[in-house]
């Protein structure tokens, strides 16, 4: 069995072809998506984040509302840029969001990929501490996170407070208790997938990641994989963590899915430089009529060592479709892997 999560980069434009030509198209297509999805069967409503983009910038009011109109659906992002985050307000928000939905936040972070703006995290009013680089704040942002969550007092109480406290130091509240084990590292590398399992995170590897061997992205992805979990082991957590990889995945079954990603049944793996110094693979799509997809999902190594996959959905061709492109693999891919 495999969780079988989608992904949305929560585009939107106001180009007459879009099905979300507004924010708001955007975020109530997204609840009415993760509304039927959960319907469906499908495990996990996962969402990108950008700043300064026509997509998803602020994840909790929508997650909270998901969490409102769902009941079983893993809710989640995929990933947060740490970057541009109060860790505090940030566990206030996610401690909400969680508590509305009754545990079902899945939240992805990381240190963020190259971003519309210059240093955009500056205009949110952070800078990089002397002697460190916006990938470095990005993890002390995270670790002060976690240990926020954790649900330890840290705070000194006023003597002459507005309210009655509880004895001993104040924490951040509302506290949801369990969240700190759903937490996710969008990992880009390996060493940083090696980072998230020795700080016992669970782990994301989408369909872009630095190419260090040259070799196919889901053979790179396996092996990063392993290097995480060898990691989580042998810094002594317990409790057994997760991993997805992210997929475009379309099963071709009728004159609209060829028509649109029919051209994808060829797709290869690219390189190419995501910023000045690193060189990254970007994976491929896969596009094919259900049983062929059966056997090239079957071979794709990260794919099977992932205990979730979460399937990229093209969020402006509307809530109707995206529905057709997850019931296809739920029903026509899915139960002849195992998965169901």
């Amino acid at each position: 069995m495999k969780k079988i999560g989608f992904l949305s980069f929560g585009h939107w434009s106001p180009n007459p072809h879009s099905g979300t030509r507004s924010a708001a198209d955007f975020l109530h297509q997204s609840i009415d998506l993760a509304v039927a999805a959960e319907e469906l069967g499908v495990d996990g409503a996962y969402f990108r984040v950008h700043h300064f983009a026509r997509q998803a910038g602020s994840p909790f009011p929508l997650l909270a509302a998901i969490g409102a109109r769902t009941s079983t659906i893993e809710i989640g992002t995929g990933v947060i840029d740490m970057r541009y985050e109060n860790p505090l307000y940030m566990a206030e928000t996610a401690g909400a969001a969680d508590l509305i939905s009754g545990g079902r936040l899945q939240l992805g972070i990381s240190r963020g990929s190259p971003e519309q703006v210059i240093d955009g995290w500056r205009y949110f009013g952070f800078s990089p501490a002397e002697g460190e680089t916006d990938a470095d704040m990005a993890r002390r942002h995270t670790e002060t996170f976690l240990k926020v969550i954790e649900g330890d007092g840290f705070a000194r109480p006023n003597p002459r407070p507005m309210f009655p406290n509880p004895p001993g130091l104040l924490r951040v509240e509302p506290h949801s208790e369990g969240l700190r084990e759903r937490i996710w590292w969008g990992s880009g590398s390996n060493a940083t997938a090696v980072w998230a399992g020795r700080l016992g995170m669970n782990l994301q590897s989408s369909t872009l990641k630095d190419d260090e061997t040259g070799e196919p992205l889901h053979v790179q992805q396996r092996k990063q994989i392993e290097a995480y979990r060898e990691a989580y082991r042998e810094a002594g957590h317990t409790r057994e963590p997760r991993v997805s990889v992210s997929r475009s995945i379309f099963a071709l079954t009728d004159d609209r899915d060829r028509a649109y990603f029919g051209h994808d049944r060829d797709s290869r793996d690219q390189v190419g430089m995501i910023d000045d110094t690193t060189r990254a693979i970007f994976g491929r799509s896969y596009a094919a009529e259900p049983e062929a997809l059966v056997k090239l999902l079957a071979e794709d190594e990260a794919v099977q060592a992932a205990d979730t996959l979460l399937l990229t959905v093209p969020n402006q061709l509307g809530v109707e479709y995206n529905t057709h492109v997850l019931e296809s693999i739920l029903t026509g891919v899915a139960p002849e892997l195992g998965w169901r």
